[in-house]
């Protein structure tokens, strides 16, 4: 039997190792995409130029599926990389593409973005795939300036109002929807990945109350104010987009996944919930 091959972009990131991660746990062949191969120890890797087609055309070349998740960056470096990745997939003819919007918006009209440029590339090209469509991630929660007051001080402070509902998901839940879509290819189209109910701000702060044993409670904060705590973390750069994002989450109602399209009802997967996926990163 021939194994299956599957190449994951960022495999040394936030997104990318729980993909990895969860392909070797399923038995299958599971290869490292990234620039320094020297980072990756454990795995296959494939030194990659996310800008470059021929580079990436190598690494698809026969590959049974690639996971893709646009990289950090500006939005020209993020366009360029849509643009390869769209590229390279049409004429290496990997045998499936999964791509993670990592959150930001697709599909809206008269805003085309760099995540609806890759898919209308992989469309033409006759590419088998199917798109994550994650809302907000639980490990945003994990940053100092979050987590270190909860633990400390009982507070869970983040830059959203206490009625605003949103379908929260962990990495790790993506994780598990990826290699789903990766190894089924009767599925297609675009799937939510997140908490149904969404989740408030109470509800938070209840998963962390009960993983800490003490009480917490949840405390909106602008975000300026964020802004001005993560801005040492990232630089203004790095923290501008960002602090713009839950700006504009001030003028919406919440942020919640289609029942009809998610993995609860496509896939059949259940998302951890606060507790569960503070329990399985072992904090």
């Amino acid at each position: 039997m021939v194994a299956m091959t599957y190449i994951v972009h960022g495999a040394t990131g936030a997104q990318g190792a729980p993909v990895l991660a969860a392909l070797t746990a399923a038995g299958l062949s599971a290869t490292a995409a990234v620039r320094n191969t020297a980072a990756v120890q454990s795995h296959p890797a494939v030194a990659v130029d996310s800008t470059s087609a021929d580079s990436l055309v190598a690494a698809y070349t026969g590959a049974d599926g690639v996971f893709v998740h646009l990289p950090v960056g500006s939005p020209e470096q993020q366009m360029a990389a849509a643009r390869a990745i769209g590229e390279a997939a049409t004429r290496a003819r990997p045998g499936r593409v999964v791509f993670s919007t990592s959150g930001f918006p697709i599909g809206v009209p008269g805003q085309e973005g760099p995540g609806d440029v890759l898919l209308g590339l992989l469309a033409a090209g006759g590419v088998s795939h199917a798109v994550l469509a994650p809302k907000l991630f639980l490990e945003n929660l994990l940053l100092p300036v979050v987590v270190g007051p909860a633990r400390e001080e009982g507070v869970l402070p983040y830059p959203l109002r206490e009625d605003y509902a949103v379908s929260w998901c962990s990495h790790l839940d993506v994780a598990d929807a990826a290699v789903a879509l990766l190894t089924d290819t009767s599925v297609s189209g675009t799937i939510g990945v997140g908490a149904l109910p969404a989740l408030l701000g109470a509800d938070l702060a209840a998963g962390f109350a009960g993983h800490l044993e003490r009480d917490v409670r949840f405390s909106p904060v602008t975000p300026e104010e964020f802004g001005r705590q993560i801005i040492p973390m990232f630089g203004e750069a790095g923290a501008r987009p960002v602090i713009d994002s839950y700006v504009w989450r001030a003028t919406q109602s919440g942020e919640v996944i289609d029942t009809a399209t998610s993995a609860q009802t496509v896939l059949g997967l259940t998302p951890r919930t606060v507790g569960q996926w503070l329990r399985d990163l072992g904090l």
